[in-house]
């Protein structure tokens, strides 16, 4: 396998068990945070708001209520499509109908 196919696989292997991996039952021992409003549709880490039942269920891409574990120190930092950023407390926009 050359270098480049490396690279291809391992990045496809860390995204596939990324997206398939439970947050850490105390995200601040394992440096991760709960991000709100930066999720994709049907991308949220478990435990959402209102609307969702556990990973994977928020209807709405970027629902204010639904949350991602990312690194400690990039929630408040990450733009969203609309001039919007992650928050660290539940929002109240772009929540299911």
């Amino acid at each position: 396998m050359d270098r480049r196919s490396f690279h291809l696989a391992l990045a496809g292997s860390l995204a596939a068990a990324l997206a398939t991996s439970a947050v850490p039952a105390s995200a601040a021992e394992e440096g991760t945070v709960k991000c709100y409003g930066v999720a994709l549709a049907g991308q949220n880490d478990c435990a959402a708001g209102e609307g969702t039942t556990c990973a994977g269920t928020s209807s709405v891409d970027y629902q204010g209520n639904a949350w991602k574990a990312v690194p400690a120190g990039t929630c408040e930092t990450m733009e969203v499509p609309g001039d919007r950023m992650g928050s660290l407390e539940p929002l109240e926009r772009d929540l299911p109908s």
